[in-house]
């Protein structure tokens, strides 16, 4: 019995300090690629040569708390996120992601990560103030984009007069720009992105709030097949919330808090 008496003792230290505050990585913790187009500051961007952003450090914290997967980011062109999704070869997106029910009879999607209003945007020779006023006006997106079926759901309900969508396949810098210039009428797009890079571009446009009922969310997209991976994100994005940390990457990243309802998070 004396030789067991001091094992007894040793092995709660060891056990004491094997502990670890933070969960650790297993030895093979499943890679999960994140792809995103990382051209939409300031959700998704480069910088000196590395991926940023609000919605990437988001990931990046909560990659920080997940012992069994290990997040990567692939930079791809917009139109290449989707498929990449469907063929596997991606298991999640994020670049601003609104909801749209296409996506999610296809996709999953995540807790909301923050609030994404949208604002009408005009050059201030022709100023517009009102969704009414965009009846017979011109405006450049993207294909595929929330922001287009936005537009084209506007359409719909106003077929005697509506507004024409020329896809450019621009940035929303270039497309903001070229709006200054007067090659179009308007953008709808969210307010978060807009106000960066008119502050960084020094223009002077016409930006209007438009009503909270046509503000979506921002998300973080999954494949089909990353349930899994889904439930433990969430519940890290719940912890960031309630600790502080996703506030301070919005006013860090966002410019301000831009923060999902509480309720939004159950």
């Amino acid at each position: 019995m004396r030789k067991i008496v001091p094992l007894l003792i040793i092995l709660p230290l060891l056990a004491a300090c094997s502990y670890q505050s933070t969960p650790q990585k297993n030895s093979s913790p499943k890679t999960i690629t994140v792809a995103t187009a990382g051209d939409v500051p300031p959700f998704a961007y480069e910088e000196n040569g590395n991926l940023t952003g609000y919605d990437i450090e988001v990931l990046k914290a909560i990659d920080e708390k997940l012992g069994d997967y290990e997040i990567h980011f692939q930079r791809t062109a917009w139109e290449s996120i989707f498929p990449g999704l469907d063929s596997g070869h991606y298991q999640a997106a994020a670049n601003n992601l609104s909801y749209t029910k296409e996506r999610a009879d296809k996709y999953l999607y995540s807790l909301p990560i923050s609030k994404n209003p949208l604002v009408l945007v005009s050059n201030k020779k022709n100023p517009l103030t009102s969704l009414e006023q965009i009846a017979g006006k011109t405006t450049q997106e993207d294909i595929g984009t929330s922001n287009a079926q936005f537009i084209n759901n506007w359409n719909q309900k106003h077929t005697e007069n509506p507004a024409t969508i020329q896809y450019s396949g621009e940035d929303i810098g270039k497309r903001i720009f070229d709006l200054s210039n007067g090659d179009f009428d308007f953008l709808i797009f969210d307010k978060v992105s807009v106000q960066n890079i008119i502050k960084e571009r020094g223009l002077d446009l016409s930006v209007v709030d438009l009503p909270s009922t046509d503000s979506p969310n921002n998300y973080i997209i999954f494949s089909s097949e990353e349930k899994a991976f889904k439930k433990q994100f969430d519940n890290a994005l719940r912890e960031l919330y309630q600790d502080g940390s996703l506030e301070k990457l919005s006013n860090t990243y966002l410019g301000g808090s831009y923060l999902p309802d509480s309720s939004e998070l159950k």
